[in-house]
């Protein structure tokens, strides 16, 4: 039975506007559900951490007790996610920083990986011009320069308080000392289990005797505190000369790859605006390119807000068909136009401009999917996968949304010898074959192609929203591509569906990236009746892929128009898919 979904709102004006009683009742229990969320947000008063990893967490929030601020916090749990979460915690990968201080200042630091300088556009393709499969994602060729040393030293000596060894040395005991593994750390290592076998200096680290850990069992990585310890002695000359960067590019040469000591001696972060938008009166401060995050956020937003999502109902079809079309016209936009900012002009202000989303919205039909093959450059009106992040507060009002990256789970599955260092497989992220995809099955342009030096975009959203000029939200999230549409998402339950942050974070997710054209859709994200009303309306769903895991933090009480907890300003959220993380404060 098809139903007109505008003509359905106008009669059940408190309802979703697109569904059956049956559908609305659906709504309405998935609501009902999220609101008893998978725990009661974590409440403090005077500082908060949320990482993927307990023990991460456990160091960010010693590091606020001792006075540290929220860029210490960042820094100590940066080194220490290297140790205890090795599937995307890394010194041999990149990230970036968002950070927004108690005085107003924004900033943005990037120390994503860059190409080495031995890279060509080509360097992935057989003389047919199609790619070499594995090369880019498993193996010494696959790996980008890394950035995250750099980015933590630098954010440490501009904008820390602490000294380098108080900020490092937590994350070498835990090395040193080793960590219990729990079932969710056994996961992750087994998950990858094959193919870090291949590579026998990884396998020596983070497989027991050539099979995977179980739970109970204590990792120890010594070669790796002793590479913090020289980063501790020396900063960042611990790892970009010396013995450290002899070994990578002994290693690299060894496995055929390309990194040679002038690429990492000449590395540098970059430190770059923000990209900044309003959305129903919240501030939204969030990652400019290379990343595509912040672009792509601010126009789903300025999308989305000339929709009254509220009214229509978390979950309905109607809200769930104008969040699908955000999404879809915004990837393409992505995949277009946005690139390393060195190599490529970013009309960032045209595409987060609110007329331009108006237009867009001209071009969505309220009762029929769109056509993502119908949607590129020159027609209008477009004119023209594994990470992990945490969210930090301190007392005094100082916010810091971080996400850095290996690229897949433990990167290219290479350890240089001697190092205890996981390298990325960041060169995955480039267009090897601009007009092809990447291994998330995003298209991409010609404004990604490798070249020598440049960085590959990111789907990495590190955001901070603020209301009346006071910091409201911290969150970001793993997840490839998926990591725009989660914090989208998150944004929408918290400032449209009025949810409380444990209930926006647990919250069931879709995802839709233009290209392939299919909505994935996590269990309970859609009920019977809302499926087929949508796909009615043209639209394919697939389950979704791996969860994400977003870490947020609200800031005055647990949700917009909620009441204080007691004298605690802060309230966490750890994401319940992750299994490993943790939301704490002081």
């Amino acid at each position: 039975m098809k139903i007109s979904l505008r003509r359905l709102a106008t009669g059940f004006a408190t309802l979703p506007r697109a569904c059956t009683l049956l559908a609305c009742a659906w709504s309405l229990l998935v609501v009902a559900a999220a609101n008893a969320a998978s725990e009661r947000p974590v409440a403090a008063e005077k500082g908060m951490v949320a990482s993927a990893q307990h023990l991460a967490t456990d160091v960010g929030v010693n590091i606020l007790k001792r006075g540290g601020n929220a860029v210490d916090a960042a820094v100590a749990v940066g080194y220490a996610l290297a140790v205890v979460y090795p599937a995307a915690g890394n010194l041999g990968g990149g990230g970036f920083m968002t950070i927004r201080f108690a005085d107003g200042r924004t900033t943005f630091l990037d120390f994503r990986e860059k190409a080495p300088l031995a890279a060509s556009r080509g360097m992935y393709l057989d003389k047919d011009g199609n790619i070499i499969k594995g090369l880019t994602t498993i193996g010494w060729l696959a790996v980008g320069v890394p950035g995250t040393v750099s980015g933590l030293e630098y954010a440490r000596k501009k904008y820390g308080t602490m000294t380098r060894a108080a900020l490092i040395t937590p994350a070498i005991k835990l090395a040193d000392n080793g960590f219990v593994l729990q079932q969710g750390d056994v996961d992750m290592l087994a998950s990858q289990a094959d193919d870090l076998r291949k590579f026998p200096p990884t396998a020596d680290i983070f497989l027991d005797k050539g099979q995977a850990f179980s739970a109970g069992r204590r990792l120890v990585q010594g070669e790796l505190a002793d590479t913090l310890r020289l980063i501790r002695r020396r900063g960042i000359d611990g790892f970009y000369r010396g013995k450290t960067a002899a070994a990578i590019v002994k290693a690299s040469k060894a496995g055929g790859g390309i990194i040679d000591g002038e690429d990492l001696a000449r590395y540098k972060t970059r430190e770059l605006a923000p990209i900044e938008c309003e959305y129903r009166g919240y501030h939204v401060i969030s990652a400019p390119p290379p990343s595509s995050g912040g672009v792509a956020i601010c126009e789903m937003l300025n999308i989305l807000e000339g929709y009254p999502l509220r009214q229509l109902g978390w979950g309905s079809a109607a809200a769930l068909h104008d969040e699908i079309e955000a999404m879809r016209h915004a990837f393409a936009d992505r995949a277009s136009f946005i690139g390393d900012p060195d190599f490529v002009k970013n009309p960032v202000s045209a595409l987060i401009d609110k007329s331009y989303a108006a237009k867009i919205r001209k071009e969505i039909k309220p009762d029929k999917a769109g056509d993502s093959s119908a949607i590129k450059p020159g027609v209008a009106p477009h004119e023209g996968t594994h990470t992990t992040h945490f969210s930090i507060i301190d007392n005094a009002g100082n916010a810091v949304s971080m996400t850095y990256t290996l690229n897949d789970w433990f990167g290219a599955k290479v350890v240089a010898s001697g190092t205890g260092v996981l390298m990325n497989d960041e060169m995955d992220d480039f267009t090897p074959n601009p007009g092809g995809t990447s291994a998330d099955g995003a298209v991409q342009g010609d404004t990604n192609a490798i070249a020598p030096g440049k960085t590959p975009r990111s789907s990495m959203t590190p955001t901070i929203l603020t209301k009346d000029g006071k910091p409201l939200l911290i969150l970001g999230t793993p997840g490839g591509a998926r990591i725009i549409t989660a914090v989208l998402q998150t944004i929408l339950n918290v400032v449209d569906f009025r949810m409380n942050i444990q209930e926006a974070v647990d919250a069931p997710r879709i995802h839709h990236q233009w290209m392939p054209d299919v909505t994935k859709a996590e269990p309970y994200a859609l009920s019977p009746d809302t499926r087929q009303i949508m796909e009615g309306m043209g639209y394919r769903f697939e389950d979704s892929e791996e969860a994400n895991h977003v870490d947020a933090i609200m800031v005055g009480a647990p949700s917009l128009g909620g009441k204080p907890i007691g004298r605690n300003r802060y309230y966490g959220a750890n994401d319940p898919r992750g299994g490993t993380g943790s939301a704490l404060g002081y």
